[in-house]
């Protein structure tokens, strides 16, 4: 274990994920561009859940390569990292259950949510969460759920419009799991904590 916070705390690994998260965010806004033309200004942040979950991350990784702990998009970046990476893998096995068929792009969208989620968690060691950090995102999480659920803007799954109060039920209940992680891997009290910086370890 102590081998991969090593990993992962090396400059070229940053810098490495910085440029992968940074091109999926630009991606991700350019493939919420259709129903972005067609939504409220007022909802607009709250419409492209993964991409903006991954500039959370893009920022948080930006500020470990100048030194910086922010720990503001810490909180935001690991809640919504881990609600919309388990989401969207969830939502394309209902699609391939309810339809039969799962499209190559569906696939794929599955295995780089997946690493969203992931990635979000293997950097907890080195966040700095305070409490009021963590009940910042866990209001824009569940306040993201109002505005998807309530005015309707989640994301459209065209196949699964049958089941959208079911998947508004579970999606909730994502949220609350992704926050209850989200305090139990950073905030609850820890011995360790493990530095980024070099000259901030020993042994």
């Amino acid at each position: 274990m102590q081998y991969l916070y090593w990993l992962l705390a090396d400059k070229k690994v940053l810098l490495a994920l910085f440029v992968i998260n940074l091109i999926g965010t630009i991606y991700g806004y350019m493939w919420y561009g259709p129903q972005l033309a067609r939504t409220e200004w007022l909802f607009l942040p709250f419409v492209p859940d993964s991409p903006t979950a991954s500039l959370f991350f893009t920022i948080v990784l930006l500020g470990f390569l100048w030194r910086k702990s922010w720990g503001l998009f810490q909180a935001l970046a690991i809640v919504t990292l881990f609600k919309y990476g388990i989401w969207a893998v969830v939502m394309n096995l209902l699609t391939l259950k309810v339809t039969g068929y799962l499209p190559w792009e569906g696939y794929m969208l599955m295995a780089s949510h997946l690493g969203m989620a992931i990635q979000g968690m293997l950097y907890s060691p080195f966040y700095r969460i305070k409490r009021w950090h963590l009940a910042a995102a866990a209001l824009w999480a569940l306040h993201n759920e109002i505005i998807d659920y309530v005015y309707g803007q989640y994301p459209v799954y065209a196949q699964l419009d049958l089941y959208i109060k079911e998947i508004g039920y579970f999606t909730f209940w994502l949220s609350i799991l992704s926050i209850f992680l989200a305090w139990y891997v950073t905030v609850r009290e820890k011995s360790v904590k493990w530095p980024l910086w070099k000259e901030d370890r020993q042994g």
